[in-house]
């Protein structure tokens, strides 16, 4: 008599998403204190900064696709970054329904300023790695993230 078939056992040491998953939240955790501690922002405030400082006019909607973030959580940052005055809210001139986020003067100063700590900790972080694994993991990670998502890119 053939045994039941049994559900496979997950062991997440083993399993890629959660090891991903922690992975980038120890990561972010590390860089996070930095500009907590120097600048009294959270992770999910500092995202809407960098995409922002990156691409000024950009919409709340437009960060949540581009951070992964949920709406709230952009909503919450957005709001929390107006009311510090590092981020400032313009109506969109093609269409008055839709806003338009830049960073403010002293939003831009602020950016300026962690910028080069986010890429010191990244270059620390890559210090581990030869050059050639440097590429192979870029590959690799552009692989993933074509397959996690086949019809819009990640980044």
């Amino acid at each position: 008599m053939p045994e039941p078939s049994r559900t496979p056992q997950l062991r997440l040491r083993e399993f890629l998403p959660y090891r991903l998953s922690v992975l980038s939240n120890t990561i972010s955790r590390r860089i996070a204190e930095l500009y907590d501690r120097e600048f009294g922002l959270t992770i999910w405030q500092w995202r809407v900064m960098a995409v922002t400082g990156d691409a000024p006019g950009i919409s709340a909607t437009e960060i949540g696709q581009r951070t992964a973030m949920d709406k709230v959580a952009v909503s919450r940052a957005v709001a929390g970054l107006i009311e510090v005055g590092y981020l400032e809210r313009k109506s969109s001139e093609e269409d008055g329904r839709r806003s338009k986020l830049y960073l403010t003067p002293a939003g831009t100063s602020v950016y300026d300023e962690i910028v080069p700590m986010a890429i010191a900790e990244e270059q620390a972080l890559e210090a581990v790695l030869t050059p050639d694994e440097r590429v192979e993991l870029t590959r690799l990670m552009e692989k993933l993230a074509g397959s996690a998502s086949p019809d819009r890119p990640l980044w």
